[in-house]
């Protein structure tokens, strides 16, 4: 029997599975976001969201509310280590909104993540819910089983679960991350704290092994970010709620220009995190499950891009499945897939080399792109 209305079951609610949440019910499509946190937290890091993201963001309704809540940046300016020259000044401000159609924004992830979270009423996210198992179903559909006991079933299941996903352990079995050998030191802190330290709008200080960007997240300056790429290949941790040693950090880039030091002087702590990423996935999925974001295609974040290309995965995936019946289901998510890997798979190996903005750089593939208008794939007889 045919289904009327199709009912998505997504594993995650970062920003991807937000974002795929608003953007399928845009499209009129049944949603249950499922999370395994207790509650979603404020955590202390910035993000930038390109002007490709912002495509997506603006059709959900948010371009407003975003741009009361982040800073509008000139550029980004990349700058050698101690002498401050300019490398290359990537431009935004005006002139990057009326090449690309939206602008580029400097905002705190807690406020992005809020943002994606008013679009999805609550009776739609179960938090609390850890998914221990998935089993297709005769009928086509999937069940779905979390470690309380509770089940569920859906037409289509959407792994938004993160660089670990247990939706792709699932899938495809356990997997290598690539370890990069380096850790990424961050936080975000009050910029009366500088204490006359000037802080340009968005900069990297790139350093012979290492660097650092620093930016302002509300529209006043009144919140300072940074994140750091430096050695340390004895660390292995990988969550963001690890503290590290200010006093460490601070020896590690002693020698940088004057104002990356004050910036550090000022910072009152910090957490930190091993940098990972995966080589690009063969296959997405399988039958009626497919992965979204970090699930598939993790990345290092030296383009700025992680966020960006889960939000444009979820916009691809909701054309996809705008109008679908149950049965069109797996042909649907094949077609998703297949407009996505190239493109996923061209940032991931560019940002792993990290040299984005070190010198000329062309960013016009990356924030020329809209997936709202962008051709979608024949994915034709082609598997997840």
């Amino acid at each position: 029997m045919t289904r009327i209305r199709l009912d998505v079951a997504i594993i995650g609610a970062g920003m991807g599975g937000l974002t795929a949440a608003a953007s399928l019910r845009k499209a009129g499509i049944d949603v249950t976001v499922y999370e395994q946190a207790r509650q979603f937290t404020r955590l202390g890091a910035g993000i930038q969201i390109g002007c490709n993201a912002m495509h997506v963001l603006r059709a959900l309704g948010l371009e407003q509310r975003l741009r009361g809540e982040t800073f509008y940046p000139r550029s980004w300016n990349n700058r050698d280590w101690r002498t401050g020259e300019v490398l290359f000044d990537m431009i935004f401000g005006r002139p990057a909104e009326e090449r690309y159609g939206a602008p580029y924004l400097l905002a705190h992830r807690g406020d992005l993540h809020a943002a994606l979270a008013s679009l999805v009423p609550a009776d739609c996210i179960r938090l609390n819910h850890r998914l221990i198992g998935l089993e297709p179903l005769a009928t086509g559909r999937v069940r779905l089983v979390f470690a309380d006991g509770a089940t569920a079933e859906a037409d289509a299941v959407v792994g938004a679960d993160g660089v670990n996903s247990v939706v792709r352990r699932f899938l495809f079995g356990d997997s290598e991350l690539h370890f990069t050998g380096r850790i990424a030191y961050r936080t975000v802190f009050p910029a009366r704290l500088l204490q006359g330290v000037t802080l340009d709008e968005c900069v990297k200080w790139w350093g012979e092994d290492r660097h650092i960007v620093m930016y302002p997240v509300k529209p006043d300056r009144s919140e300072v970010y940074f994140v750091t790429s430096q050695p340390e290949p004895e660390f292995s941790a990988e969550s963001w709620s690890t503290e590290g040693d200010v006093a460490v950090l601070r020896a590690a880039f002693d020698g940088f220009h004057p104002q990356v030091r004050g910036v550090l002087a000022a910072c009152p702590a910090v957490h930190k995190r091993t940098l990972v990423d995966r080589d690009p996935l063969p296959r997405w999925g399988e039958g009626n499950v497919v992965l979204l974001g970090d699930a598939c295609h993790p990345m290092t974040p030296y383009m700025a891009q992680g966020a960006a290309m889960a939000i444009e995965d979820a916009a691809i995936l909701a054309r996809c499945l705008d109008g679908i019946a149950h049965e069109g289901v797996p042909q649907a998510l094949a077609r998703y897939v297949a407009t996505r890997q190239d493109r996923t798979a061209r940032v991931q190996r560019t940002s792993r080399e990290n040299r984005w903005g070190k010198g000329a750089t062309d960013p016009d593939w990356v924030y020329g792109y809209n997936a709202l208008t962008a051709p979608l794939a024949d994915a034709g007889g082609s598997s997840l």
